[in-house]
């Protein structure tokens, strides 16, 4: 299964180009609190419309208040792809779940105080495969321009306790690029620099064959040799 993996667009996603593969993920900010268009949602749906996946899943950003007020409302906010905020979808056996909160930004979208962001992580389910959240856990690509360590601690502890395959993100400009700790490979995927300009290719992620991570192909064969 090939996944590309794309975040903190602002608008600007057109720049990306065609993009192929079996799942899109877009990890949030879609829109930009600086440069206002009652038009950003219905553009980027157009966009995921010409792309070539056979599933696109999209959260929600810091960003992102239209997007939000739409959820707000019950309104589903995309034609052509799945939005993914507190949810789970199976796509071949493998779990996705996406969880759009943000830890800080108080007059933002998609903003969570701390109780609510350990409710919220709580809820990512155990066997997890591959989550998606807007913003990085502590100490992992999460530092900004200005060297702030900008990441949710309480996510963090989470994911200690989780250890998806896959872990992608955004929020962070400065911090874009990946790294492999243990078993999860974690993505920040944000793809402009911090002047907001559309400066990194998407993340291609191989997951491993048959839709099957890597971890549960081993506990499925060891319950085959283990008859109890």
């Amino acid at each position: 299964m090939k996944i590309v993996i794309i975040s903190d667009t602002h608008g600007g996603h057109e720049e990306l180009g065609p993009l192929c593969g079996d799942v899109l993920i877009h990890c949030g900010d879609v829109e930009n609190l600086f440069k206002s268009d009652d038009r950003a949602i219905e553009k980027i749906d157009d966009w995921f419309g010409r792309q070539q996946f056979d599933h696109i899943l999209c959260i929600g950003g810091n960003h992102d208040l239209a997007l939000e007020n739409r959820v707000d409302e019950g309104a589903q906010p995309f034609q052509n792809a799945v939005f993914l905020h507190e949810t789970e979808l199976v796509i071949n056996g493998v779990k996705f779940y996406g969880s759009s909160w943000v830890p800080d930004l108080r007059n933002h979208a998609f903003y969570a105080d701390e109780l609510a962001l350990e409710e919220a992580w709580s809820n990512i389910p155990d066997d997890v495969d591959v989550l998606i959240t807007h913003t990085p856990p502590a100490g992992v690509l999460d530092v900004s321009s200005r060297g702030d360590a900008l990441g949710c601690r309480r996510l963090s502890r989470r994911l200690k306790k989780l250890k998806p395959v896959l872990h992608c993100f955004g929020h962070v400009h400065a911090s874009a690029g990946s790294r492999v700790s243990g078993t999860t490979t974690y993505v920040n995927a944000s793809s402009v620099n911090s002047s907001f300009e559309i400066a990194v290719a998407p993340y291609e992620f191989a997951f491993p064959s048959k839709g099957m991570p890597t971890r549960k192909r081993f506990w499925a064969r060891l319950a085959s040799w283990w008859p109890f």
